[in-house]
């Protein structure tokens, strides 16, 4: 199917539809990861959710760009919020790459329709973004299974997740990113313990998980053994292209929204302005990654400039929405402004999650600008 038809098939169907696909009117998160299976499953079985994907894992094959369609469709209607949906693009395309072909074939279909929740564990509480210095270690087992002990942390989703994509040391920490290896864990395993974490915004999106002698099958490995770094450098970019897309076209409707909400004369059009500018130059940005991804060209270093736009962007949009929704907003005493508030928190973020902007600049600084080491 090409994107004008289905484009076309979508929005008549989101609009057919619009009622069941609706969010809860509640700020638990609970009640929002459970809408999102319930979101997947109706976009799954009506087909759109498979397109995009390959076969060979339960998709109707076409192009990448149908799938970016359907995000950005979802998270501009307000229908999911973009960074629990997007986790689906974050993880599925390593999982596809670097799987055992049947177990990419059983288990990329329970995600794609939302019957699983799965997990990125790369984190740790003393590495921060160097995942080189990982030290969550996996050690062979005398009955040929690893053996996993360690801790992560910041870990999205964790406690509704049924596997996690997990990095471990199987080398010497001297071998930094060469002693590195993956492996698609189950949650529910014996010796992995959970631990949400609050967050300023008063959602327990992120958690600590501890692994104490959980055993794992050597058939769950991603890739080969010490192969953990190349499968990280396939995820990254993914966290940085088409999650992003969807998150940029919440940010417009977000906007919408905010020039909707502000009361009369608390809107300055130079700031307003500026806030435009900086979307729609993400917007482009990220457009042509996906086209880059669509013509089948490997995703790299560059998208880290696609996530300091993105960062940027949120942030700016949310400091407007600030100014202009204050002291409602910030003294907590106004319902309506709710959410608002708990968005303007998390925007915090937007320049620490999916890698901080320090370490972003540090790539484009050495791998695309050849600027040299760090000093």
């Amino acid at each position: 199917m090409d994107l004008d038809a289905f484009r076309g098939e979508l929005d008549s169907w989101l609009d057919d539809h619009d009622a069941e696909l609706r969010p809860p009117d509640s700020h638990r998160f609970d009640d929002h990861m459970a809408h999102l299976s319930t979101v997947k499953r109706l976009t799954y079985d009506a087909s759109f959710m498979r397109w995009g994907w390959p076969e060979s894992v339960g998709g109707l094959g076409g192009s990448t760009l149908l799938r970016g369609y359907l995000g950005g469709g979802l998270t501009a209607r307000g229908l999911v919020e973009p960074g629990i949906y997007s986790m689906t693009e974050v993880l599925v395309p390593t999982m596809i790459d670097y799987a055992p072909p049947g177990l990419a074939a059983e288990m990329v279909p329970r995600q794609l329709r939302g019957d699983e929740t799965w997990c990125q564990g790369f984190s740790e509480p003393s590495t921060g973004s160097n995942l080189g210095a990982l030290a969550c270690r996996a050690t062979r087992s005398s009955g040929g299974e690893w053996r996993v002990t360690g801790q992560k942390v910041w870990t999205s989703l964790a406690q509704f997740a049924q596997r996690c994509v997990l990095l471990t040391r199987t080398g010497s920490p001297e071998d930094a990113h060469r002693g590195i290896t993956a492996f698609f864990v189950d949650m529910d395993s014996p010796g992995i313990t959970v631990r949400p974490i609050r967050t300023m915004h008063g959602v327990d999106e992120f958690c600590e998980v501890f692994f104490d002698d959980v055993a794992v099958p050597h058939d769950r490995m991603l890739g080969a053994e010490g192969q953990g770094w190349a499968v990280a450098m396939d995820l990254l970019p993914f966290e940085r292209s088409t999650a992003l897309w969807h998150r940029g076209a919440y940010l417009h409707r977000k906007l919408s929204d905010l020039l909707a909400a502000a009361p009369e004369g608390s809107l300055s059009a130079a700031d307003v302005g500026a806030v435009i500018e900086q979307l729609y130059a993400f917007r482009a940005r990220s457009r042509a990654t996906q086209y880059r991804m669509a013509a089948g060209e490997k995703l790299g270093a560059e998208t880290s400039i696609d996530k300091l736009m993105l960062g940027m962007a949120e942030q700016a949009l949310y400091d407007v929405a600030a100014a202009a929704l204050a002291p409602a907003l910030l003294a907590g005493d106004d319902p309506e402004s709710e959410g608002w508030r708990s968005e303007y928190l998390y925007s915090r973020a937007a320049t620490i999650y999916g890698g901080s902007s320090e370490i972003q600049r540090n790539i484009v600084a050495r791998r695309l600008l050849d600027l040299g080491p760090e000093v």
